[in-house]
């Protein structure tokens, strides 16, 4: 980097290309040994190798046969290394050859690109400029891409200039090159401008070029100028038309995105994975799941990045039978469970409530990561599993792999399901004093949210107040949550104030203030905060709740009446209602937050959206099946009580996911000790 001045020079060396031969042979046997074969035959042995230790023979023999002055075979060496990912290898080969040609350098820097050695390809290429060999069109591309993925704007720049000088701008290698780094440097005016100076010849030839700045135009939201470039282009493959759809995506125009994947002449598997991930992303998980299973009817084998979305767009509602699907296909389809496949796998199960299912998965993938094992302990924490969280982070202690931010994101929430608030605080000083990990916003809402729970108020507040980031809208509307489970008002209007200076229109600083209000009876103040949510246009977000039934997902809000059996949903709940109060299920009316009568408020209770996917559940299976519920907001203390009567009377267990934990209801009992 310090030798700036050799990137403005202009040196004057010749430079010539050679394309060498990608024709394949047998490896070398060894009673070949008596006879040295020529070049020919060892450059073809060289990209024929398959192993480092094929690579090793072939250089040997190299030796043997004196042959090691051959540019091209020492060329070959360290392009079959950098193929290989044993780019270490190359670069022995090329500090052992001499003289140095442009040849081996563009070999070594191409490598070095290729294995993501940024920093080293930018180093070799000054040192071939100190060494006076002059760089050409395939030495550029490639030191391009290093600077803009090192994010060095100034590097990216001098190299424009240096191409310039050279006259190697007209290139369509380089042109396109330059253009992607300028976008990478989220330049896209000056990557426009670059496109638009562009002649027409490379234009007409370089589909590549129109493809990196329809995606550019994409990534910044420029869709307009992405769908006119996608028009107006020469000729489109593949690519233009999925860099198009996914720029849809990412804006949101679902239906814009699907009229042009049906318009497509051709689909290929990221075509399939840009649709599944792209609705998954914009929250409608079963049209992603239809997308992925319509994917394999039509014969496309999806790669590992449609897998995980698939199996995260499961995760998200809860749909386990759709994810074992995809398991069994995994299974019968020679998949391997690597990390990020079977990271998904594991996180799919934990989220879909079979917790025993992800610990299996868990056991069986290979090269367990960092993120392997926070997947599984935070599966643990969110099941309410305290031992086996604290047993899994002691497992991956003796593994020898040390724990990040993430994991103790998974230890404070086991510690706070569990009621563990002196270990929980043990975890949250040792990151910082035995890890050297500084506490995100993220841990200390867990701190508050831990001392909270466990109605230690003022201590909680006191962290907040003491804390070195900024609380935020999270971390406030944790200690209001706490005050409202013990009462404690005067702290509560505290917390309250905060949260309506953060974000004045949120509904949820509106709505914790009625909550506490109604929690004591004070109707009145009730009444003025709804007021203000009225004058203000503030609207309280629906509460909604997803229950899994033969493969097919089924939603519910409170109040639903849409469902095609609503008439028997109703019947089903009424009945499992009255059971209830027969075994000495009282309604908790406390939660209806209306200064109303008993009687109307247990109407009120009676159709929240996780007890209509209830008794959708029951008289939709068989005796004896789980019922799995998933819903977005955190459940209410009624439905929490007539789930457990529930689960006796029906002899089922029921697994209800909200937004904080999973309780798994059982013989009348939750797992969570009622301690949420």
């Amino acid at each position: 980097m310090k030798s700036l001045r050799l990137l403005l020079e202009h040196n004057s060396s010749p430079a010539k290309t050679t394309k060498f031969s990608k024709k394949t042979t047998p490896f070398l046997s060894h009673g070949t040994s008596s006879q040295h074969p020529d070049k020919t035959h060892l450059l073809s042995l060289i990209h024929a190798s398959k192993t480092i230790h094929e690579l090793r023979q072939i250089h040997a023999q190299i030796f043997r046969g004196n042959l090691f002055s051959s540019s091209n075979l020492a060329t070959g060496l360290i392009s079959a290394s950098s193929s290989l990912k044993c780019i270490d290898y190359g670069l022995s080969v090329f500090f052992l050859f001499d003289p140095k040609n442009l040849f081996i350098f563009n070999g070594l820097i191409r490598g070095l690109a290729e294995n993501s050695r940024l920093e080293s390809c930018v180093f070799h290429f000054v040192l071939m400029l100190r060494m006076r060999v002059r760089p050409d069109r395939l030495t550029y591309p490639y030191v391009l891409k290093s600077a803009a993925g090192l994010r060095l704007c100034w590097l990216g720049r001098t190299l424009h200039g240096r191409i310039v000088k050279c006259g190697a701008q007209f290139d369509s290698f380089v042109r396109v090159s330059l253009v992607d780094m300028y976008v990478k440097f989220e330049e896209v005016g000056f990557a426009q401008q670059l496109f638009d100076e562009t002649p027409e010849w490379i234009k007409s030839r370089s589909l590549l070029i129109w493809n990196v700045l329809i995606k550019a135009c994409c990534t910044v939201g420029d869709l307009s100028k992405a769908v006119d470039l996608f028009q107006t282009m020469p000729e489109r493959n593949t690519a233009s038309w999925n860099s198009s759809i996914n720029g849809y995506m990412r804006n949101g125009d679902l239906d814009s995105a699907s009229r042009l994947f049906d318009e497509m002449p051709e689909k290929d598997v990221v075509s399939w994975t840009t649709m599944v991930n792209g609705f998954s992303n914009n929250g409608n998980q079963e049209k992603a799941l239809q997308m992925f299973f319509k994917m394999l009817e039509e014969g496309v084998r999806p790669n590992d990045l449609t897998v995980v979305s698939a199996l995260s767009a499961c995760g998200k509602i809860g749909a386990l039978e759709a994810g074992v699907s995809i398991h069994n296909y995994l299974k019968h389809n020679g998949f391997q469970l690597k990390k990020a496949v079977g990271n998904a796998l594991v996180d799919m199960y934990a989220k879909c409530g079979n917790i025993e299912a992800a610990s299996k998965v868990f056991g069986e993938t290979k090269d367990k990561d960092i993120l392997t094992w926070s997947v599984m302990i935070w599966g643990w924490a969110i099941h309410g599993r305290f031992q086996q969280a604290i047993e899994y982070f002691k497992q991956m202690m003796y593994s020898g792999i040390k724990p990040d931010g993430v994991v103790f994101l998974a230890l404070l929430t086991a510690c706070t399901h569990a009621g563990q608030v002196n270990l929980g605080l043990n975890f949250f000083d040792s990151m910082r004093l035995d890890y050297s990990i500084e506490p995100t916003i993220k841990h200390y809402a867990l701190i508050v949210d831990l001392l909270g729970r466990a109605g230690r108020l003022g201590q909680a507040l006191n962290i907040i107040q003491r804390m070195p980031i900024t609380p935020d809208f999270v971390i406030w509307g944790t200690l209001f949550s706490a005050c409202r489970a013990h009462k404690n008002i005067k702290m509560a209007e505290l917390a309250s104030g905060k949260l309506l200076e953060l974000e004045p229109k949120h509904p949820g600083s509106y709505v914790f203030l009625s909550n506490v209000y109604a929690a004591v009876g004070r109707w009145e103040d009730v009444e003025r905060v709804r007021l203000l949510m009225q004058t203000k246009g503030v609207e309280k977000d629906p509460g909604w709740s997803y229950v899994e039934i033969g493969g097919k997902v089924h939603s519910f809000v409170a109040g639903d009446h849409s469902h095609m059996h609503a008439k028997e949903i109703y019947l089903k709940l009424e009945e499992m209602v009255t059971g209830a109060r027969e075994q000495g299920y009282l309604p908790e009316t406390g939660w209806v937050l209306h200064n109303i009568e008993e009687e109307e408020k247990e109407d009120a209770l009676g159709s929240h959206s996780e007890k209509l996917a209830l008794a959708f559940g029951v008289f939709s299976t068989a005796p004896g099946t789980t019922i799995r519920i998933v819903k977005n907001l955190r459940v209410c203390g009624d439905c929490h009580s007539l789930m457990k009567y529930a689960s006796k009377m029906s002899q089922r267990e029921i697994v209800l996911r909200d937004i904080k934990r999973f309780h798994h209801f059982k013989n009348g009992n939750c797992s969570c000790g009622d301690y949420w």
